[in-house]
């Protein structure tokens, strides 16, 4: 059977996935001005948009198994798909900030299905080297976000800003596709037929599965602690646009990360897996200290690219690395591992927040927040260690 539709499918779930993470966020002002919707609340949608994801992540392990993951799958899509329609007119027929919540809420569920189903449907296609494949899958999440920045910026310079609603509906129009494309790709089992899957409680007394579920979560933290402010960097360093520093930060640390997992994607085969990923966890703790240290704002923004570098590996690895060692962890290791990384994607910055706002300097929560990369790191080490033992 040929798996290239499903594999093909898998890519363009994660651009999905990107399209509804990173497309709101460049409305927030127009939002603001056309609405009359306070900043403090329209920067709530994000919190939303995740903490609804968050909870999927957490409930699409006790009903994904029972209705099988190509109706999750497409569901995920069509959840996608409505939630942009639905906001390019729900805010006109309601309280405003009402209609966007909603739309957010229902685009959400989308997101958070797709993050926990593609890696698993993308793991269960009889690919050569797996690693390889998972680095790969997830590099399309960084395509889609630098795809998300740059053609929105284009289409606003060339139709205007007003005709936002116009640009929705085209981003939707690829979770509709694709969830069709899902409608008749073959699916993979997760797991032999005649196996069953970790219950919950096996997989919490696997000391394994708690190692794999603290690097996520330094995976998730590491990446977003640094990438939250990468346009704060650029601004400020190069003393450019807003625009201009979304461009040469964010999209920059997207790309730079993208392209470590192109780079695992293309010569996995020839790089050992724990080498690669314990050789980032020390250059992302470097970074860290470069952004934090060092009292140049220009060599700030260099770390920020090197962070992106650096983190590219830590999310696909730990996936990869799950799977290979607990071969039955099923759907419901996949939900929990997704739900450790959102949960560190929120830990990294908070606690970044935390710190500056208490002694005055972004800098030292910068500095707080590089015990994530130290910690990936021993658990590297410690999961290399169980390994050797085991071998």
């Amino acid at each position: 059977m040929n798996y290239n539709k499903t594999i093909f499918s898998c890519f363009t779930g994660y651009i999905v996935q990107a399209i509804i993470n990173n497309f709101i966020p460049l409305l927030f002002i127009t939002l603001r001005s056309s609405y009359g919707i306070p900043l403090s609340r329209i920067t709530l949608l994000i919190t939303v948009n995740f903490g609804i994801q968050l909870l999927v992540d957490l409930l699409s392990a006790f009903f994904v198994d029972r209705i099988g993951y190509r109706v999750s799958i497409v569901a995920a899509h069509i959840f996608s798909a409505a939630g942009l329609v639905m906001l390019t007119f729900l805010p006109d027929i309601t309280d405003p900030f009402i209609g966007i919540m909603i739309s957010v809420a229902v685009y959400a569920v989308g997101g958070g299905l797709i993050e926990v189903l593609i890696s698993p449907i993308m793991e269960s296609c009889p690919t050569k080297n797996k690693e390889k494949a998972m680095s790969l899958l997830h590099s399309f999440y960084c395509w889609g976000q630098v795809g998300v920045v740059l053609i929105s910026t284009v289409f606003f310079r060339i139709a205007g800003i007003d005709n936002w609603r116009v640009l929705s509906v085209i981003w939707a129009i690829i979770p509709l596709i694709n969830g069709i494309l899902f409608i008749k790709a073959p699916i993979a089992p997760l797991i032999a037929d005649d196996e069953d899957g970790m219950k919950l409680s096996e997989l919490f007394k696997s000391g394994t599965f708690m190692l794999l579920m603290l690097m996520m979560m330094c995976a998730g933290a590491s990446e977003l602690a640094v990438s939250q402010w990468a346009s704060f960097f650029a601004e400020n360093g190069l003393h450019i646009s807003k625009t201009a520093g979304d461009l040469a930060g964010p999209m920059a640390f997207a790309l730079l990360m993208g392209s470590a997992r192109a780079f695992y994607g293309k010569y996995g085969d020839r790089i050992d897996l724990d080498k690669f990923m314990g050789a980032s966890a020390v250059l992302c703790t470097a970074s860290y200290l470069v952004i934090s240290l060092v009292p140049v704002p220009a060599v700030n923004l260099v770390g920020c690219g090197i962070c992106g570098l650096s983190v590219g590996i830590m999310w696909p690895g730990t996936f990869s690395k799950a799977a290979a060692s607990l071969k039955r962890g099923g759907t419901m290791m996949f939900s929990l591992l997704a739900l450790a990384g959102d949960i560190g994607c929120s830990a990294g910055p908070a606690l970044v927040g935390a710190v500056s706002d208490n002694s005055g300097s972004m800098k030292n929560g910068i500095f707080a927040a590089a015990v994530f990369p130290m910690l990936m790191l021993i658990g590297i080490l410690l999961m290399k260690k169980k390994k050797a033992a085991a071998s």
